[in-house]
């Protein structure tokens, strides 16, 4: 008797068991970007596609800073305290050697975070 109810027990087991589902990462599958990795990558990109030279990069404070014929540019990714990132541009300088910049800049931001 004690065997047909061992087989029954561990039948019982095995198909609970079976029943289990596992949710993980595939592999191969890349890890999401954090928001403040996206929006740093699209301040970035933004600048460096409007010609902008990149002369310091500052992750940890969340800032940007390079130049274009003269003008000064300066990024800021900040995180907020509701977990949203706030990208803000600035420019100083001689502007008035390109007065779009800022706008062309903010434009290619847009556009890379698909906007």
């Amino acid at each position: 008797m004690t065997p047909p109810r061992g087989l029954l027990a561990l039948g019982l087991c095995t198909s609970l068991l079976a029943g289990c589902t596992y949710y993980g990462v595939a592999p191969g599958a890349p890890a999401p970007v954090s928001t403040f990795d996206r929006s740093w990558s699209a301040a970035r990109d933004a600048m460096l596609e409007e010609g902008v030279r990149i002369t310091q990069e500052d992750r940890s404070t969340g800032t940007l800073r390079g130049d274009r014929s003269g003008i000064g540019v300066l990024a800021l990714v900040r995180t907020q305290a509701d977990g949203s990132v706030r990208v803000e541009f600035r420019t100083v300088g001689a502007t008035t050697v390109d007065p779009q910049l800022i706008e062309r800049i903010s434009a290619s931001y847009d556009r890379q975070m698909g906007r």
